[in-house]
């Protein structure tokens, strides 16, 4: 089963937001942004076709699942929910040093 995976507008803002603060704290590295930017496009990319495979975010709300992104030596976190048999909405990105998105 292949799954249709969307963005919320706030998932989006997440990822400008990773990408600006790398581009502003290395010295314009804009390689080092892009590179993890690539990650993060190659993990979402999994979950259409295997989104039950990643953690549960709560116990009480099973659809509602989390992402690991290796990156470096830490990496992101996606934060996602199975809508339906077809669907996967991204609702929020974040680096795994931030704070949590709940």
């Amino acid at each position: 089963m292949t799954y249709r995976v969307r963005f919320t507008l706030e998932a989006s803002d997440d990822l400008e937001r990773l990408y600006e603060f790398i581009v502003s704290r290395d010295d314009s590295d804009v390689s080092l942004a892009e590179r993890a930017l690539a990650a993060i496009a190659s993990g979402i990319a999994t979950l259409e076709s295997s989104p039950f495979t990643c953690r549960k975010a709560r116990l009480d709300a099973p659809l509602l699942r989390e992402l690991v992104i290796p990156f470096g030596s830490s990496g992101y976190v996606a934060l996602f929910e199975v809508e339906d048999a077809q669907t996967v909405t991204v609702l929020a990105v974040r680096h795994q040093r931030e704070d949590d998105y709940y």
